[in-house]
C-alpha cells in the first residue's frame, strides 16, 4: 500500500529519503553546537563533540560556559538590546510596506508601474554601498543619531522595504477584487478596507515576511556594529566580542550562540504555519 498525502497524491520514497537527509544535515551542526556548549575549553580542543556522546555520564560536562556568558560580558543586557532593535525593525517596514502594497494593488495613480519597478530594482543594490553615506547622514555631521536605536530602525526599515513591498504586493494582487469592490459599494474608505479586509486576508504573507525580517535583523552584525554604541550593542555583536582577539573565548561562544538561537526559533515555530503559504502565494503572480 503506497503512502499518500492529504490531497491524495502519492508520496515518493525518494522524497522521503531526501527530506530526512536534508533534515539531518541541518540538525547535526546544531546538535554539535549544543554538545560543545556543555564541554570545557580543554575538552573542546582535545576531541570532537561527537566523542562526548559516547560518554554521556562522564565528567567532561559543565555548566560553566553558560554562567560565564551571563556573568562576564553583559550578555543579558545585549539580549534585551537585540529585542529592542529587532521588534521595531520588523514591525515598521511591514507596516509601511503593507500600505504601499495596498496602493500598488488596488489604487490607480500616475507612474505606479514605474515606481514599482524602481522599488524592485533597489533590491539588487548591495546594502554595503549605502553605509558611508548613511554614516555621514546619521552621524555628527548629519542628524547626530548614530549610536542610537532609531538609527538602526531607520536603516533596517529602508533596507527591508523593497523586498517587503514586492512580496506583499504580489500576494495582495492575488486577492479577489470583488471583495474590494463590494467594500467600496458599501461606502468603506481605503483605510477601512485595508484594516478590515486586506490585513486579515494577507496574514500569511505578513507573517512570512515577519519571520524573514526578524531573523535578518536579529542575526545582523555589520549594521549593529557600525551604527550602535557599546552601551546598546546587540546580542550578535556581543557574541563576536566573546570570541576575543586571539580566540580565547571559544567555549563561551558556543554557549552564547545557542542562547541567541532561542528567540529566532521561538518566532519561527510560532509563525511557521503561515510561512510556506505566504511565500508561495506571493510568488505565483506579479
Amino acid at each position: 500500500m503506497s503512502l499518500r498525502m492529504k490531497d491524495g497524491r502519492p508520496i515518493s520514497p525518494v522524497a522521503i529519503v531526501a527530506t530526512i537527509a536534508l533534515a539531518l544535515l541541518w540538525t547535526i551542526p546544531t546538535i554539535g553546537l549544543l554538545v560543545s556548549s556543555f564541554r570545557s575549553r580543554d575538552e573542546q580542543i582535545s576531541s570532537g563533540w561527537w566523542t562526548a556522546l559516547g560518554d554521556p555520564f562522564g565528567t567532561g560536562w559543565t555548566l560553566d560556559n553558560y554562567s560565564g556568558v551571563f556573568e562576564g560580558g553583559g550578555f543579558g543586557t545585549a539580549f534585551i538590546n537585540g529585542l529592542v532593535v529587532a521588534i521595531p525593525a520588523t514591525v515598521i517596514p511591514i507596516m509601511f510596506a503593507a500600505f504601499a502594497a495596498y496602493a500598488f494593488s488596488f489604487m490607480d495613480f500616475r507612474g505606479k508601474d514605474i515606481l514599482f519597478i524602481v522599488i524592485v530594482a533597489v533590491m539588487v543594490v548591495p546594502i554595503q554601498v549605502a553605509f558611508q553615506p548613511m554614516l555621514d547622514l546619521l552621524g555628527p555631521r548629519g542628524l547626530g543619531i548614530s549610536g542610537q536605536y532609531i538609527a538602526v530602525w531607520i536603516l533596517h526599515t529602508g533596507f527591508g522595504m523593497p523586498l517587503a513591498v514586492y512580496t506583499l504586493r504580489n500576494y495582495m494582487s492575488t486577492l479577489p477584487r470583488t471583495v474590494i469592490e463590494s467594500a467600496k459599494m458599501d461606502g468603506a474608505t481605503h483605510f477601512q478596507t485595508f484594516w478590515r479586509l486586506i490585513v486579515p486576508m494577507s496574514m500569511p504573507a505578513l507573517a512570512a515576511f515577519a519571520i524573514l525580517q526578524f531573523l535578518w535583523v536579529w542575526n545582523d552584525l555589520l549594521i549593529a556594529k557600525l551604527f550602535l554604541s557599546s552601551d546598546n550593542t546587540t546580542v550578535i555583536v556581543k557574541l563576536q566580542q566573546l570570541l576575543g582577539a586571539q580566540g580565547q573565548g571559544t567555549e563561551l561562544l558556543t554557549a552564547g550562540a545557542f542562547i541567541s538561537m532561542a528567540v529566532p526559533m521561538l518566532v519561527f515555530f510560532s509563525l511557521q504555519r503561515y510561512f510556506v503559504r505566504g511565500l508561495t502565494a506571493g510568488a505565483v503572480k506579479g
